[in-house]
């Protein structure tokens, strides 16, 4: 049963990869109740998140998705990692998991990208924005582009091959870092480029009164974590919560026809009703889902202008 799912999202996903250069994307979603694991296919190699909290061991078909799995590539067992996938996500980022430092190139729409694939629970890359990010890349040419909580600068990437001048905000050294080898990577110079290590909360709170901050991109990419309680963050966060604060403080350092793309991956994320009355809000979940993904509340976006 399981093999023969995999084969045919294998190939109904395969020409489609080849076609766009994409060399990682999501081959099985959920898609039986039986077997409740994710499997993302990077190059050769295969991550299996195993979502099986709530089943019984002895009911528990991992083994059987392992082997088919190995069946249908002719995978040995280096090729296949396996990770545990726990309720906290995006924040999970900054966990490390192990000291291995799988590190590989992969391409999307042609660019390539660094990703770990042992080291934490996440590889570098979210594949659920892989639309947007090839947005950017079709959108940015000679914008001001300012990407907060940045992680690896995927989408700064793709925003400066565009000829975006980028700004990109994290927390993490190590992950800014990982964002400056993704520009060296697809020779970007960084001279061109800023990268600021700080509490993203905290840059929002006081950017807007900088001279050289206030209404400055044409595009924002704001994609905050579902919740952090980080020991280096000044305060607890909560997407729900907080995202009048968010999208406030983004639009005063948005040009007046500038767009905000806003995005969460909190599944029952609600906008507030507030903001909807203040600015333009157009909900595109639906239209940035990519085709290899199953579950389709895996983020929720929008797109944000002043009216």
């Amino acid at each position: 049963m399981i093999k023969n799912r995999l084969e045919k999202n294998l190939k109904k996903l395969q020409n489609w990869s080849q076609k766009y250069q994409i060399e990682a994307f999501r081959l099985y979603d959920r898609d039986i109740p039986e077997f409740p694991f994710i499997v993302d296919k990077y190059k050769d190699y295969l991550i299996v998140y195993d979502k099986s909290e709530a089943i019984d061991k002895e009911k528990n078909h991992g083994p059987e998705l392992i082997q088919a799995l190995k069946d249908l590539f002719q995978a040995t067992e280096d090729k296949i990692i396996l990770k545990v996938r726990r309720v906290q996500e995006r924040d999970d980022k900054y966990t490390k998991l192990e000291e291995k430092s799988l590190k590989i190139v992969v391409k999307e729409n042609g660019i390539p990208f660094y990703v770990n694939l042992t080291d934490y629970l996440d590889t570098g890359l979210f594949l659920d924005h892989r639309p947007t990010r090839y947005t950017f890349k079709k959108m940015c040419k000679d914008h001001q582009f300012l990407n907060l909580f940045c992680y690896t600068g995927t989408a700064s990437v793709m925003a400066a091959l565009a000829g975006a001048k980028t700004t990109s905000v994290d927390l993490s050294p190590h992950y800014l870092q990982w964002a400056k080898d993704n520009f060296d990577l697809n020779k970007i110079p960084l001279h061109e480029h800023k990268f600021t290590e700080a509490d993203v909360l905290e840059f929002m709170e006081h950017a807007p009164d900088w001279p050289d901050m206030a209404q400055k991109f044409h595009t924002i990419f704001l994609d905050p974590p579902t919740f952090s309680n980080s020991k280096k963050m000044r305060t607890h966060f909560d997407v729900q919560k907080d995202q009048n604060f968010l999208i406030h403080q983004s639009m005063k350092l948005l040009k007046p026809n500038g767009t905000l793309f806003f995005s969460c991956n909190k599944r029952d994320f609600k906008m507030n009703p507030e903001l909807e009355l203040e600015f333009k809000i157009k909900n595109t979940s639906k239209d940035t889902i990519p085709i290899d993904f199953h579950d389709q509340k895996i983020h929720r976006s929008f797109e944000i202008t002043r009216k």
